[in-house]
């Protein structure tokens, strides 16, 4: 009744995907919305929001790597030392903070 079909076949056409060649014309699609000029195609701009922040995660963790930790040791240091002049300044005028404060 049905003819049937051939198994195991897979028809997969490979295709060439050039990302910056796509950034280019996003760019100038969103430069001609922006100044209002009448493009060929009736297509609206659609910002590509996923590639945007994919690329910038990307080079915030570029950025990030030459860190190394340093970053979190200099604010605990920092935290350290902000402790420790507000005890020192607390133990030696106690009485007179508290008078400001007003307890």
């Amino acid at each position: 009744m049905f003819p049937e079909r051939e198994r195991g076949k897979f028809n997969f056409r490979p295709r060439y995907w050039d990302p910056e060649k796509e950034e280019r014309e996003e760019r100038e699609r969103r430069i001609k919305a922006e100044l209002g000029i009448a493009e060929d195609d009736d297509r609206a701009y659609i910002p590509n929001m996923q590639g945007k922040f994919t690329r910038m995660y990307r080079e915030r963790k570029e950025a990030r790597k030459g860190l190394d930790g340093r970053y979190a040791i200099r604010l605990f240091l920092i935290l350290i030392s902000i402790f420790l002049i507000g005890f020192y300044l607390f133990s030696r005028n106690a009485e007179g903070i508290m008078r400001f404060l007003g307890v």
